[in-house]
């Protein structure tokens, strides 16, 4: 079973999203964002400060309390095969 360990949102409505099996995707939620209950996280800064790793995989705390039933998640999987392999962002190569 695919896990989230790790998100990075970009100031773009792009996720770097960290699999427990090592793998890095570019996760792009810029189609979702305004639709039904992602209007919440409409306003950028809302989706960069709100965005966490809840119930094992990407997620929006929107109401600030790690409630894993009041969040916005997206599965797992749909990250994983929707998503684009990418390489660390965190790593500088010289």
């Amino acid at each position: 079973m695919k896990t989230v360990n790790q998100v990075i949102p970009r100031n773009d409505f792009k996720v770097y999203v960290y699999f427990n099996d090592g793998k890095i995707k570019l996760f792009d939620m810029s189609h979702l964002i305004g639709i039904g209950v992602f209007k919440q996280i409409s306003d950028i800064d809302i989706f960069m400060k709100t965005c966490t790793v809840l119930n094992h995989t990407l997620a929006w705390d929107v109401l600030g309390n790690q409630d894993t039933y009041n969040c916005l998640d997206i599965d797992p999987e749909t990250i994983y095969l929707d998503g684009i392999d990418v390489e660390d962002p965190n790593i500088n190569i010289a």
